[in-house]
């Protein structure tokens, strides 16, 4: 979700100017936040004064902060394609409240130097040599590892509040016009088969339907949160768990007359969601947890003032309605460079072995190549034996893993160069590994992973060249299955394979969806390549995750509160509309 769960103030990160406290100064109030945003959204803009204030407007100095070329050089987001990624309303809200909802990577961090100096910008860079930070004015700062005293990140944007006070109504709305009118052009690549100019939309779109009658939430604090994940109990097919990213499981229970909610565990005491998509992101049971009891979850902590992805296994309760309350045990943990991109799925393989992922863990770009990087487990695939413990580690590492005995190599690795893979799954019927990687600045993908393999991240991003600073001579990299431009959405959500009713035209199609644009796409491959995909639907919610059951019906887990189930019996996946 790293963009999963915080997209829309990346836009607008702008710089600190004296405009803006002039005008909260002068004797004539401004427009409250409401007439801004209600003035925005039913009046039209002029695109071309909106421009003009962006590029040139020295109360704002947009360009000073972001570009809008694609190439991601300056402190704040690069907003080339910002009117394909977010609707109108979205931007309104980005510029009005730039502290609400802070992006993965454009977070500001404070740096204090041991000789009292204090920095704050956005991370550029992380090493053992340096940490470099961006300001608003683009300039870079580094500073010396050895000079630093501490290291925080914050909740608050470089954007200060009140931006919209320098600016009338008609400013303001002509400002948002010119950001509506940024698209993403088409590339060379474009035409490639696997990245298709269109999708088309069935005829008649899959059913989403809530599942429960209530949102589950939890009381709002200074970062928005919600929910991550959702699971049907195994063995019991009326009991699912839902996982909000603060901490809390909720046990809900289907019954002849409605439903029942109860706390199944509380961690939030435990957890880190205070920044980035960071929190309780991912949940599995082991294939023998009627038998005994485990489960194992995915998380963050913050432990000697670093952020670190912790997977640890604990058991249920005896009647399995609640945990044990027993203390888990660590099974691996692995710290973060830029506290963002840590992935957030995990789940046992037909194989009988635990798979997790792990993202490059930032900054953007990931300038230190640590996705291609098989000295460390940032951007891969990993593969352990959680039933056995060997090397003094807490889990042992299955001999036929690809990498076991190679120098230089950490031997847990499966698969390798992913950026953010935030949801992956294994179709119950052939076993294939699907796995959705959220991308940088321009495609989201759709990979099918296999033993040993490198999906190229940062060399590629998704079918296009990105950089060839780690770039390895003889290795190769396998393509995407499916990758879709900002037209199409911004952060893409992996789902399943639906195996449920085999009549169905449906049967066999791979579900995903996009958090911030809410599509729901349809996905058919032969041979890793792909032969068809549709939109099929649209969600009332951001697409956190999906979820399944044992008789293989999908789910769908909004953002906000409410769970989905989607349903196939009135559409058909080979019937769309004409262009």
């Amino acid at each position: 979700m790293s963009k999963h769960l915080s997209v829309l103030s990346l836009l607008l990160a702008l710089v600190w100017n004296e405009g803006i406290a002039t005008a909260a100064q002068s004797a004539v109030l401004p427009p409250s936040l409401e007439e801004f945003r209600k003035y925005a959204l039913t009046k039209q803009g002029d695109p071309r004064h909106g421009a003009k204030l962006f590029a040139e407007d020295p109360r704002l100095a947009c360009s000073k902060c972001h570009s809008v070329d694609g190439t991601a050089s300056k402190a704040g987001p690069d907003l080339f394609a910002a009117g394909d990624s977010f609707g109108r309303c979205d931007l309104v809200d980005a510029l009005l409240m730039p502290s609400a909802i802070i992006a993965p990577g454009f977070g500001t961090m404070m740096v204090e130097t041991k000789s009292g100096e204090t920095h704050q910008g956005v991370l550029k860079q992380s090493n053992k040599q340096s940490v470099q930070l961006m300001n608003a004015d683009g300039k870079l700062i580094r500073i010396n590892s050895a000079d630093i005293k501490s290291r925080q990140g914050s909740s608050v944007s470089l954007m200060p509040e009140g931006l919209q006070a320098a600016l009338s109504l008609q400013d303001f709305t002509d400002l948002t016009e010119y950001l509506t009118t940024l698209k993403q052009k088409d590339t060379a690549l474009a035409s490639h088969r696997g990245l298709p100019r269109l999708i088309p939309s069935l005829i008649k779109s899959v059913s989403v339907r809530p599942f429960f009658t209530q949102e589950l939430q939890v009381p709002p604090g200074q970062v928005r949160t919600g929910l991550t994940a959702f699971y049907q109990v195994p063995g019991v097919s009326n009991v699912f768990l839902v996982l909000h990213q603060k901490g809390l499981i909720w046990r809900m229970e289907k019954t002849a007359n409605g439903e029942s909610k109860s706390i199944f565990s509380d961690l939030s005491q435990d957890v880190f969601s205070d920044r980035g998509p960071n929190g309780l992101l991912g949940m599995t049971f082991h294939p023998k947890c009627r038998e005994n009891r485990k489960y194992y979850l995915k998380y963050q902590v913050f432990e000697e003032g670093k952020v670190a992805t912790l997977i640890v296994e604990k058991k249920l309760s005896s009647d399995f309605k609640s945990d044990s309350g027993s203390p888990a045990r660590r099974v691996i943990k692995i710290v973060s460079v830029a506290e963002d991109h840590s992935g957030g799925c995990l789940d046992f393989g037909p194989d009988g072995f635990l798979y997790f992922a792990m993202g490059d863990t930032g900054p953007h770009n990931d300038p230190n190549g640590h996705s291609q990087n098989r000295q460390m487990l940032l951007g891969k695939m990993m593969r352990i034996d959680v039933d056995h413990t060997a090397a003094g580690r807490n889990y042992s590492i299955p001999k036929d893993n690809p990498f076991v005995g190679q120098r230089d190599v950490q031997p847990e690795i499966w698969a390798t160069g992913f950026r953010n893979p935030w949801r992956f799954c294994f179709d119950s019927l052939t076993g294939e590994l699907w796995l959705a990687d959220v991308g940088q600045d321009r495609v989201e993908e759709v990979d099918i992973v296999r033993r040993g393999e490198n999906f190229g991240w940062n060399v590629y991003e998704g079918f296009e060249p990105f950089s060839n600073q780690y770039r390895i001579k003889r290795r190769t990299f396998t393509p995407p299955v499916f990758s879709y431009g900002r037209k199409y959405g911004n952060s893409v959500t992996g789902g399943f394979v639906y195996r449920g009713d085999k009549r169905s035209s449906f049967y066999g199609v791979y579900l995903c969806g996009d958090y911030t644009s809410k599509r729901i796409f349809g996905v058919s491959q032969k041979n890793r390549t792909l032969s068809a995909v549709r939109q099929i639907g649209i969600a009332p919610q951001g697409i956190a995750s999906f979820g399944t059951d044992e008789a293989g019906r999908i789910y769908l887990v909004g953002f906000e509160g409410m769970i989905y189930q989607l349903d196939f019996s009135e559409s058909r996946f080979d019937q769309v509309q004409e262009n």
